[in-house]
């Protein structure tokens, strides 16, 4: 028997989604991963249930999709099965166990889906004890986003609650699902609507730079492995409190003093001042999709300028407008911006931006089941989509979270650094944010301390006697093929510097150059200076550099008040050294 099965629209966003699947298909970097510690007596089957009725409410979750047109579908299935399979560990040694629970949660979180199949959800229990489990949900993001993780988690805790009471499902019949949202978008961004929303973002994201110009530990790859990993932060109480006060007198809010802070702070390390961040934003902007699992949350770019070097609360003026800005045209898909925009694309970079800032001020639940508690375990990061994304997490007066990076650029100690330079700028901003950007202190006094006294301890005892043309000819003897000097595309190795400098030597000597004779030097930056130097201090003599810029007046005066009898040049310089006097000797031609 066929299953009928009802062909819908996508979304703008699921589309998209498509397309980058087609283009790297199984990339599960657009996985959706959760992990549930589950502590008391489990019943499987009464959660192997609750699963079941999730899925029959939520049709999102029986969908799979397919290509009509050369364009993406949604397949909506009558029905679906979630396999509820068990790993038991229990017999394992709790070190063992350990490794294997965190073996198992990364090989869930790295499923590769095909997106024709459904559902597009799969779920695992492993069995830690008589009464300890975790429980493993990996979702694509094609049909869900964070804010269906903690919908579809407190529809379970309802459902396996009323089950193990021996009820039937408490929760009312949602009056919508995620294919009338779609075909709203679809119906609602067109026309007037669409145009007046993309007009805005066209002017707002106009010339806005490529790519922003982080300093990396690696060169970028010609194409991203979306490999990544985290650094914690967490900023505490009073910090947290001193930065809501700061927004409150300024009239902004927590989110907008944040992306103030961390525009600064990408602008400090790129030396930029048009700085492009995106942000994630729910996207639930009919109150009848609050209640929806799905793929709803959009992206915002938020573009500030930061030229002027203003003051912290005249940037969050600026940052204030741009947010405003960009939440009153958040209906149009990120997916039609970048059409619209058309930047310069590469598969090494995102388009538009490639920093992300979230915050999530959503309240942590916590669920009493019948006879469980569940709490939500983070999820191990290993992929990144952005070169950095600083995710943080309201709770309890203080501000969490991580700086997660692309490891195919960045060290862990670079981001770690990073991460401890936002907390050190959002302490002095927080403070006195009348200071200009440029004033905001990121070092920490043992980072300064380096950089301005540890650095600089250049100095070396070479004995007595040494001279610097002795140093190369010893260096040239040890290392003959190290490159010595470069100027464009010329490249000396201390052999061939070495080499030349003797030449020079030889012929000031033969010239009638003795001990502490001055020698001028006329010649333009680069190679032949450095050879004619060298040379000059082989023959025992001492030189006189001179400009050629300079007066033929002032030339003269410099020679005759130095005593300086022969003068070294290049033959395109000849006219000025011919002008200045005394012996000319031609470097390149003679």
């Amino acid at each position: 028997m066929v299953e009928e099965v009802f062909v819908i629209p996508t979304s703008f966003a699921q589309q998209r989604l498509w397309f980058l699947d087609q283009l790297e298909p199984g990339n599960p970097v657009y996985n959706i991963p959760a992990a549930l510690r589950l502590t008391g007596r489990l019943d499987v089957a009464l959660l192997e249930r609750s699963f079941g009725e999730v899925l029959r409410r939520h049709e999102v979750l029986r969908t799979g999709f397919a290509e009509t047109d050369g364009e993406p579908v949604q397949l909506i299935s009558p029905s679906a099965v979630l396999e509820l399979p068990v790993t038991d560990l229990s017999g394992l040694a709790p070190d063992e166990q350990a490794r294997r629970v965190h073996e198992l949660t990364a090989e869930a979180a790295r499923f590769v889906f095909d997106l024709e199949s459904r559902p597009l959800m799969r779920a695992g229990v492993l069995r830690l004890g008589e009464e300890e489990h975790v429980l493993l949900l990996t979702m694509h993001h094609i049909v869900s986003d964070a804010w269906s993780v903690s919908v579809l988690v407190r529809e379970l805790a309802a459902l396996y609650e009323a089950y193990a009471r021996g009820g039937e499902s408490p929760l009312p019949e949602l009056p919508v699902q995620y294919s009338d949202y779609a075909l709203w978008q679809r119906q609602h961004l067109t026309g007037e609507v669409l145009e007046e929303q993309l007009g805005y973002w066209r002017r707002q994201l106009a010339g806005a730079p490529p790519l922003l110009p982080l300093p990396t530990d690696r060169p970028r790859p010609a194409a991203s492995s979306f490999r990544g990993a985290a650094v914690p932060l967490t900023l505490p109480a009073e910090l947290t409190g001193a930065l809501r006060r700061l927004a409150q007198r300024e009239g902004t809010t927590l989110f907008m003093t944040l992306l103030a802070a961390f525009q600064t702070l990408l602008s400090r390390y790129t030396g930029e001042t048009d700085i492009v961040v995106g942000t994630p934003i729910a996207g639930r902007t009919q109150a009848e999709t609050k209640e929806l699992v799905g793929f709803f949350v959009n992206t915002l770019a938020l573009r500030t300028d930061l030229s002027g070097d203003p003051t912290f609360a005249e940037l969050l003026g600026r940052v204030r407008d741009v947010a405003l800005g960009a939440y009153a045209h958040q209906e149009v898909p990120f997916e039609r911006v970048v059409e619209e925009v058309r930047p310069e694309r590469s598969l090494n970079h995102a388009p538009l931006f490639q920093v992300m800032l979230s915050l999530n001020n959503a309240p942590h639940e916590e669920f009493q089941l019948f006879g469980l508690k569940l709490r939500l375990v983070e999820p191990e990061i290993t992929s990144s989509k952005f070169d950095l994304t600083l995710s943080l997490d309201e709770q309890g007066g203080t501000l969490s979270g991580s700086l997660v990076y692309s490891a195919d650029l960045f060290d862990e100690a670079t981001a770690a650094r990073l991460a401890a330079h936002f907390e050190r700028l959002l302490r002095a901003a927080a403070s006195d944010p009348s200071r200009r950007l440029s004033a905001l202190p990121l070092l920490s006094e043992g980072e300064r301390r380096r950089q301005v006294e540890e650095w600089n301890r250049t100095g070396r005892d070479f004995g007595a006697g040494v001279t610097l043309d002795r140093l190369v000819s010893e260096q040239a003897a040890r290392t003959p093929e190290a490159v010595a000097v470069v100027a464009g595309d010329e490249r000396l190795t201390y052999a061939e510097l070495d080499a030349r400098a003797e030449l020079v030597g030889r012929y000031l000597r033969h010239s009638g150059v003795r001990a502490e004779a001055r020698v001028g030097v006329l010649m333009e930056r680069g190679v032949g200076m450095v050879v004619a130097i060298l040379g000059v201090l082989k023959a025992g003599g001492a030189y006189v550099p001179l400009d050629s810029e300079y007066p033929e007046a002032r030339l003269r005066w410099m020679m005759e008040d130095a005593g300086v009898g022969v003068l070294l040049t290049e033959e395109r310089l000849l006219g000025a050294a011919a002008r200045a006097g005394g012996r000319v000797v031609c470097l390149d031609r003679d």
